[in-house]
């Protein structure tokens, strides 16, 4: 029974909370003089003419042949990318290129002491010892 009776409270202060808060003013529809076939003041610049809207619509979707000079920008674009990318991928290759041969060098060298410290301590004393 409290949690209908909870609803219902929470149902009721959602409305008187909407239409006390200041932004349901800006957001009403003022009931003003005006037409909605008439627009005035800045609503006129945002509203047009049916016609005029299809022109608009129908001139964009044309597609006019580009000039040289776009067709030139596009092309340098194009190419700048493929420098960056290029110097990207030479940058990781040298990466990985350096770490690969610090770790061999590592495992050389863990190689090299281990088998000194095998020849060392499998040393019998009767050979002159490897080195």
């Amino acid at each position: 029974m409290s949690w209908s009776y909870a609803t219902l409270l929470a149902f009721l202060m959602v409305p008187l909370a909407l239409s006390l808060s200041p932004q349901a003013d800006s957001a009403a529809v003022a009931s003003g003089t005006g037409s909605a076939k008439d627009p005035q003041g800045p609503l006129k610049r945002i509203f047009m003419e049916e016609a005029d809207a299809s022109n608009f619509f129908r001139r964009q979707s044309r597609r006019g042949v580009k000039s040289q000079d776009e067709i030139n920008v596009e092309q340098r674009q194009v190419l700048a990318a493929d420098e960056r990318k290029r110097e990207f991928h030479e940058e990781k290759r040298n990466e990985f290129e350096s770490y690969a041969e610090e770790d061999h060098d590592e495992q050389d060298e863990s190689t090299r002491e281990s088998t000194k410290q095998w020849r060392e301590f499998h040393y019998d004393g009767m050979h002159p010892p490897h080195e």
